[in-house]
């Protein structure tokens, strides 16, 4: 098919466009800057790599509706002159793939010239407004968000096509980052590659959109993330922070760096700018505006960019220099970065320990600290990363990590602090962070000590081969502990015991972290016993066990009415074989145990030996259900038995510490309000929340390491 003169056209300005803005980048970034960004400029992704894309078809033009409220939640406001295709085939994709929140959808017509006024006011549903003449891409949006009804406005370019369920995301990131002032979509190009995943700015006011060209699920770009701004082809913005702040601000018409300037404007006011890969945009880049910056209107993004420069010097200073190459350019927009490195991806409804994982993250985010998450696996989870990244961290895997010292080559620089949990994985990291991150304080979780729970399980079950083991162990652990800069352990008991082992160690001590949920449904509406725990942890098999045949038959004739319910993954046989008594249910691993921790009356934590703080305790004190336990159970976990917890370590007396509780209502009461009233002293995100600021660099007494 031959090529159109405006095609051609397109491709000369964007040839000659290119040559010139190499030109200037020269002149302002020097050579390696440069060629860095002309080596981004024409890297690809391979197309069998690439998302599979919602374009809608072509067609005639016929009459269809877009979705309307009378109550819009969100009001969708495209300004338009002229492109009259590129408008039908945006609002096409809204009528075809509507979002679940009710919206109106305004059209601003900046003085088109050709068929825009004769077919968009056919469509059902849209509000078509026509400006009396043509003041620009600034004077539309401003004129879209004055006649807005909905209490979020998103601004969208007509020369886009909005992917399933890009809006629903959008608006679903206030709700989960309730800080969040202004959220952008991830832009792509219709081919599938990145074209932007929010935007960086330079100290000379310069622009830069991140991940151009790339991958779209990079793990630098494809988390839920702070930026400086993203482009107002597709951004949502509460209407009353749009309007406080001014709007799109005039001083920049008749377009260019205004989206820029509001980015900042968002902040000054206290918010956050995020951009959220959940929603998806493709973007035909140019369209509207050009790609050559000495021609028509693009040549103003050249002036506005002294403009915002003048206004924001102040700020930019903290910026990156304009010829900086970091591996990162938004870490500037958060006070530090702290890098978290584990065996495996969190999976907070499989254990505890990754529940703590989860909201020790959620914590130094709140502290305004960058996250970043590297399983020692370099395994990509599917859901399980999917939280992660929506939650606000940077998660990375494999292929986009090759291997942990290729990464830590690139990224170690980045980061203040670096986390590792579990002694052997920090075995194995531990000289690649002195190496590649000389500068960050490397802080040692141990989750709970290994070496202590090895050597009761050692001595409970009297193998000497496994006593050996222990003591391998525990040598490991110890020389780790000295090695690093601090030590995370989980109670006073475990800090206690390193005092002798290794007192010249920082520890602090970070127990399960854990929020109050709902206390659930009262004594009268509950029934049966429950217990929770993964059974690739040892002690959960064996205290099962214990419980299944030693005090499980004195309970069930007691009371045959009652079922004991397993709940956990990584089921052995031989718990999978105890269905086979009378009144236990083993039901391997629950996605979501919520129903089970608010209707079942007790909780059971029958483990013989162990470590740690036990989050399956905190689990069922949380939601207000009592639980009867060992004493290894309640180690360290400062409850008081007969009020608190009910502890007992033989069978016949459990048995009847179960019985008690699930007989009682007044104990029952009095043990529940007690369980969630030591969760929040000793457990909460906010119990914790000095101890994690002194992890941080510079804060508190750990600030000398």
């Amino acid at each position: 098919m031959p090529m159109s003169p405006a095609e051609l056209r397109f491709l000369i300005n964007r040839t000659t466009g290119l040559f010139h803005r190499g030109l200037a980048s020269l002149r302002t970034r020097g050579l390696r800057a440069s060629w860095h960004r002309v080596l981004k400029q024409f890297h690809r992704v391979p197309a069998s790599a690439r998302p599979a894309l919602y374009l809608p078809d072509s067609r005639p033009f016929a009459p269809f509706a877009v979705p309307h409220s009378n109550a819009p939640r969100a009001s969708i406001i495209i300004p338009v002159f002229n492109q009259a295709e590129h408008t039908l085939v945006c609002l096409r994709a809204l009528a075809e793939h509507p979002p679940a929140a009710c919206v109106e959808v305004i059209v601003v017509d900046d003085g088109s010239s050709d068929d825009t006024t004769r077919l968009l006011p056919q469509l059902d549903g849209l509000r078509f407004h026509r400006r009396d003449a043509n003041g620009g891409f600034i004077a539309a949006c401003n004129t879209g968000a004055a006649v807005a009804r909905g209490e979020m406005l998103v601004f969208l370019n007509n020369d886009t096509v909005p992917q399933p369920g890009w809006l629903d995301a959008l608006l679903d990131t206030f709700d989960t980052h309730p800080d969040s002032g202004l959220v952008g979509a991830q832009l792509l190009y219709p081919d599938g590659r990145l074209q932007e995943a929010g935007a960086a700015i330079r100290a000379d006011g310069s622009a830069e959109k991140l991940g151009r060209n790339e991958h779209v699920d990079s793990p630098l770009h494809a988390f839920v993330k702070r930026v400086d701004y993203c482009s107002a082809a597709a951004i949502a913005i509460p209407a009353g922070l749009f309007h406080t702040v001014g709007g799109f601000d005039p001083h920049y018409a008749p377009a260019f760096y205004e989206d820029t300037d509001l980015g900042m404007q968002v902040r000054r006011a206290g918010r956050q700018v995020r951009v959220q890969p959940a929603a998806r945009v493709v973007h035909v880049e140019g369209v509207t505006t050009g790609v050559d910056t000495r021609t028509g209107i693009k040549q103003y993004q050249v002036r506005n960019q002294s403009r915002f420069a003048e206004r924001w010097q102040d700020a930019l200073s903290a910026h990156p220099p304009a010829d900086a190459l970091p591996a990162s350019l938004s870490d500037h927009r958060y006070d530090g970065m702290v890098l978290v490195i584990d065996a495996l991806t969190p999976q907070p409804d499989r254990d505890s320990g990754s529940l703590r994982c989860i909201n020790l993250m959620r914590m130094l985010l709140q502290e305004n600290m960058g996250v970043v998450f590297v399983p020692a696996s370099l395994g990509w989870d599917g859901d399980y990363t999917r939280a992660l990244q929506q939650l606000g961290v940077e998660a990375w895997y494999s292929p986009f990590a090759r291997s942990l010292p290729d990464w830590l080559r690139t990224h170690g620089p980045r980061f203040g602090t670096v986390i590792v949990s579990r002694h052997y994985v920090l075995g194995e990291v531990l000289p690649l962070l002195r190496r590649f991150a000389p500068q960050a304080r490397v802080v040692f979780d141990t989750v709970d000590l290994h070496y202590l729970r090895e050597l009761r399980g050692a001595r409970m079950q009297g193998s000497a081969a496994l006593l050996k083991a222990a003591e391998r162990t525990r040598r490991s652990e110890l020389d780790l502990i000295n090695r690093s800069d601090v030590t995370l352990v989980v109670s006073e008991v475990e800090r206690a015991l390193l005092a002798q082992d290794a007192p010249h160690a920082r520890v602090e001590v970070l127990s399960n972290l854990h929020e109050l949920a709902d206390p659930g449904a009262p004594f009268e509406q509950r029934r049966d016993i429950m217990f929770v725990g993964g059974f690739r942890h040892p002690p959960n098999v064996d205290g099962v066990l214990w419980f299944a045949t030693q005090v499980w038959p004195r309970i069930h004739a007691a009371e045959p009415g009652i079922v004991f319910h397993c709940i956990g993954g990584d089921v052995p046989p031989e718990i999978s074989a105890l269905s086979a008594q009378p009144g236990i249910r083993v039901h391997g691993h629950v996605p979501d145990i919520g129903p089970f921790l608010s209707g079942v009356r007790l909780s059971v934590a029958p483990l013989r030996f162990g470590a740690g703080v036990k989050g399956k305790v905190n689990l069922g004190m949380a939601h207000g259900q009592p639980v009867v336990a060992t004493s290894c159970a309640v180690e360290g976990m400062h409850l008081r038995d007969g009020e608190d917890v009910l502890v007992a370590d033989t069978p016949e007396p459990f048995a009847q510490a179960v019985l008690r509780a699930y007989r009682d209502p007044d104990l029952w009461s009095r043990m529940a309000a007690g369980g969630r009233e030591n969760v929040a002293r000793h457990f909460s995100l906010e119990a914790a929340r000095a101890v994690v600021r002194r992890l941080l660099p510079g804060q508190g007494p750990a600030a000398d390491a």
